[in-house]
């Protein structure tokens, strides 16, 4: 056995992998309790004692300057009289002591902190600033913070329990947060009857520094982590959150409860979009956009939990009930349907093998009822039928207690069928008669509700769920680049407005602004006179529309400033005159500015509505529906985030009714989708660049089978003294043009560089198939498959990036068909220090002609910009090439003193 020779302290230094900040909570060597009392009842007291009883492996203080013990055990008169480092302070003292002690505690180097203590920014003015105190001083320490006002946190596959609940949770694979601790503590005495284990339970209170996002980053690093449930009342930092949770859904389920559904937005905006984003809506549409699954009970959040730990997610809505009696199938079928989901249509082959066993009397259609003498081998022969038809996407069995039942007998022989490669439930009806069954079920893998609607439901949000992820990298298509100076035109508008102290841009101008970005417009010409308007006419052709041009009102056919199909000179005349004059009569005169003169468009097509609103949490908040006058009527519409590639455009149009006519109905033919996706990505475009506009609609959007086009629209900015820089951000981050650019290569090649996008998929198939295997050795420190590399689930990972998380630069040789990629270079944060990781990868035919060194140059440029304190690669010993740009850069290289070992490690020091 051979000994590894001790390591070199600058070795040590620069190759360990830092500890997370998060261990200081979660994993903690010592703990200080500090306010631990010997009082009956009291939080110190209980807090100690759960800490001392369930023994996590550490070391526990009691820190108490008025007591020598504390039940037994020395106390210490502070954090700093403690002669041994400490990890982790439970603090449980009042509320205006607290940032004291968080002072002693960053002095004393402590790393995490909970404060249980309320009386902070709940009470008032004056607890929010000791709140900000207490941030301060941790700031100044790096210490993370839970808290305050919570119950604790337990981490029961450790044993660690810093709370004041009256028990310790169960260990088990299932992480669950809560911003309440009374709920907690009723889920925790739940969990005890149900035997429902966990990883980590958490309430986390007012949310002071640490928040959803950071809890999801690290239990979605955590082995005993299986799935993450959470019950939210805010969500704070809605980027960390969304960023997150994206980066860790596709691994482990994200189930939330959102308290507060029906809370309306304050303050309704002026335009259609802002009326109809209530922030409930927003918020569904962020957890959608993240893959995280919303829930309505708390019932339902522990059910989805269970279910998607056993059984495969659908690929589709469609489900097959199989039972022994008609009444539960109807009810399950009402479920079914009303959420959504679909009864799947049996094929014929799946007909005729039903028909092979089954008595005559049987339905002979879905739900299949195989009747109320139904035996153990009926059910299973019934299932396996069932579960290998290719119209179905998962089943669900459901069993009535009759007297020739044997529910017991049953569940065991469907045991088998728990791995059909779709989701397979199972309803055992009644009590103690279905009991043993059901145990028997849970135990293959099978879950089991009480009733059939349940279950029903519970699919439903299965197939929801998985349609939330497909989205998530789901290979869009090319939208086209935007051709010219779009955002400098806009810009453009919108600076003139502010510089007149506007708030509103005319019609005009809206029109103007989506033209820029490639978005038609009708024809709109300005008249400033009732000669000019005839004569605008004239040169359009009748009929026309004459509307209200107007700097300052909002709605033009609220004051009747919209006249249609005028068909000559004389009622453009009364037209322009009428307007005048009903504008004076409201008192208005001063709003008249003349008139726009636009052809009348013959509506044969349909009327939709695509705009945006500002929300105070996410930013800029989109919206696509059914338009015209009466869109708030029907209130047909979806929320969606920016920025969308035409994937997620689709996704956004399949949510409202409207989509099942713009495919064609009553021999309509169908609107070009594809063209309509793209206009909602120039749209999201436009609201992603122009951070200065509040509020913009399109009302209507003309769509038809020849055409889209923008017949009305409405642009709100921000008030002039309103600085951009302090404006919500965007929830998701957008594309960063900031780095794109050129580079020439030693033999005069010329490459464009620039970030990688969810697009660029197929290029970066082709890119990996150019490889060579030495190439693929030297990036992966071992071989990968050519069909390992190429899938589509990793390329869609690696393509489709959180740019606040990672980037990653492409070098692209441009070629008639759009560009080959030749070199790849990325930068990922370590989330929870303050390194990140580079990768390199460099086509075969590129390398020594100085790519990586310049990609790895602009990287390096990057994580000086985020504030990175070190950039580290682990690289194969042999890989000299690699480590000859690092060495060219001011990389350090260090090698392990074990001769054995094949990687080093580069590292650069940024601060």
């Amino acid at each position: 056995m051979s000994v590894r020779p001790p390591l070199d302290p600058a070795y040590d230094l620069l190759h360990q992998q830092a500890r997370h900040p998060l261990d200081a909570l979660f994993s903690p060597r010592s703990v200080a309790v500090i306010g631990a009392s010997e009082r009956q009842g009291s939080v110190g007291r209980t807090l100690l004692w759960n800490l001392i009883s369930n023994p996590f492996g550490g070391t526990v203080y009691p820190v108490n300057p008025k007591r020598t013990n504390v039940l037994g055990i020395r106390t210490w008169p502070s954090i700093s009289a403690i002669p041994e480092p400490v990890d982790l302070a439970v603090i449980v003292t009042p509320a205006p002591t607290v940032p004291a002690v968080i002072r002693e505690c960053a002095d004393a180097g402590v790393k995490g902190a909970i404060i249980i203590s309320a009386g902070f920014k709940e009470t008032g003015v004056e607890g929010a600033l000791l709140e900000q105190e207490v941030l301060r001083e941790a700031r100044r320490g790096r210490m993370r913070i839970i808290g305050p006002n919570c119950l604790g946190l337990m981490r029961p596959t450790t044993g660690l329990n810093a709370t004041f609940a009256g028990a310790m949770a169960r260990p088990g694979n299932v992480a669950f947060i809560s911003q309440s601790g009374a709920l907690l503590t009723a889920i925790l005495d739940w969990s005890q009857r149900e035997t429902v284990g966990f990883s980590a339970f958490v309430s986390l209170g007012s949310m002071l520094d640490v928040g959803w996002g950071d809890l999801i980053d690290y239990l979605g690093n955590d082995p005993r982590t299986r799935s993450i449930l959470l019950y939210m009342e805010s969500i704070g930092d809605a980027r960390a959150f969304l960023s997150a949770a994206r980066e860790v859904a596709l691994q482990k389920p994200i189930i939330v409860i959102k308290a507060g559904r029906t809370e309306q937005a304050a303050k309704a905006a002026a335009s259609h979009t802002g009326t109809l984003a209530g922030s409930d809506e927003v918020l569904t549409a962020a957890f959608r956009r993240a893959g995280v699954l919303r829930v309505d009970s708390i019932a339902d959040l522990f059910h989805m939990a269970e279910v998607l730990a056993k059984q495969p997610r659908p690929e589709g809505r469609r489900l097959t009930l199989v039972t022994n009696a008609g009444g539960p199938g109807v009810l399950a079928t009402d479920a079914l349907v009303s959420g959504g989901g679909e009864l799947a249509k049996p094929s014929d082959k799946t007909l005729s093998a039903l028909n092979g066993f089954l008595p005559p009397q049987w339905s002979h259609s879905n739900p299949v009822d195989i009747l109320g003498d139904a035996d153990p081998e009926r059910y299973a022969k019934a299932l396996e039928a069932a579960g290998a038809d290719e119209n179905s996407d998962g089943l669900l069995v459901i069993l009535t207690p009759q007297d020739m039942t044997e529910p017991t007998q049953t569940a065991d022989r469907l045991k088998p069928y728990a791995r059909l490669g779709k989701p397979v439930l199972a309803s055992w009806m009644g009590g103690s008669e279905v009991a043993a069954g059901e145990r028997i079920l849970n135990d293959a893998g099978i879950p089991t509700f009480g009733y059939p609607d349940t279950a029903a439901r519970i699919f439903n949000y299965m197939w929801r769920y998985s349609y939330y992820l497909s989205a998530l990298y789901e290979t869009p298509t090319l939208a086209e680049e935007s051709t010219g100076n779009a955002r400098e035109q806009a810009r453009a508008f919108i600076d003139a407005a502010r510089a007149e102290g506007r708030t509103l841009l005319t019609e005009y101008e809206s029109k103007q602004l989506l033209a820029a970005y490639g978005i038609a417009t009708v024809e709109t010409r300005l008249a400033a006179t009732e000669d000019e308007a005839v004569s605008q006419a004239d040169a359009l052709g009748y009929p026309v529309v004459v509307k209200l041009h107007s700097r300052t009102i909002s709605h033009k056919t609220d004051v009747g400033g919209v006249r249609l199909n005028l068909t000559s000179a004389s009622q453009v005349r009364e037209a322009f005159s009428g307007i005048q004059r009903t504008l004076h009569g409201l008192g208005q005169a001063e709003s008249f500015h003349g008139v726009t003169v636009q052809p009348m468009v013959r509506l044969d097509g349909y009327e939709l509505i695509v705009g945006s609103s500002l929300d105070a949490q996410f930013g800029p908040v989109l919206l696509f529906g059914a338009g015209g006058i009466l869109v708030e009527v029907f209130q047909d519409r979806a929320l969606g985030l920016p920025p969308l590639n035409t994937t997620l455009a689709r996704r956004l149009m399949e949510r409202t009714l409207i989509y099942k006519a713009l495919q064609g109905v009553r021999g309509r033919p169908p609107v070009d989708l594809a063209a309509l996706e793209k206009l909602l990505v120039r749209f999201s475009k436009l609201v992603v660049e122009q951070r200065l506009i509040k509020e913009v609609d399109i009302n209507p959007l003309l769509a038809s089978a020849e055409r889209l086009l923008a017949l009305d629209a409405r642009v709100v900015l921000h008030e002039p003294g309103v600085p951009e820089s302090s404006l919500p951000p965007l929830a998701i981050h957008p594309y960063p043009h900031q780095y794109e650019g050129r580079l020439r290569t030693r033999d005069g090649t010329e490459l464009i560089v620039r970030p990688i996008r969810p697009e660029d998929e197929p290029k970066m198939e082709a890119f990996h198939h150019a490889l060579s295997e030495q190439s693929v050795f030297m990036r992966y420190a071992g071989m990968m498959r050519l069909d390992q590399r190429v899938a589509h689930e990793r390329l869609a990972r690696i393509c489709f990036i959180d740019y606040a998380r990672e980037m990653a630069l492409l070098a692209v040789s441009p070629t008639p068909e759009g560009g080959e990629i030749v070199g790849v270079g990325r930068l990922t944060r370590l989330q929870g220090t303050g390194d990140g990781e580079f990768a390199m990868l460099i086509s075969d035919r590129m390398q020594y002609q100085g790519l990586g060194t310049e990609m790895l140059q602009r990287l390096v440029a990057i994580g000086r910009e985020w504030g990175l304190e070190r950039i580290v690669a682990d690289i194969l010993s042999r890989n000299t090439p690699m480590q000859r740009v690092c060495r060219k850069l001011g990389f350090d290289i260090i090698a392990d003193p074990d001769p054995t070992e094949e990687m080093v490690r580069a590292v650069k020091v940024l601060v």
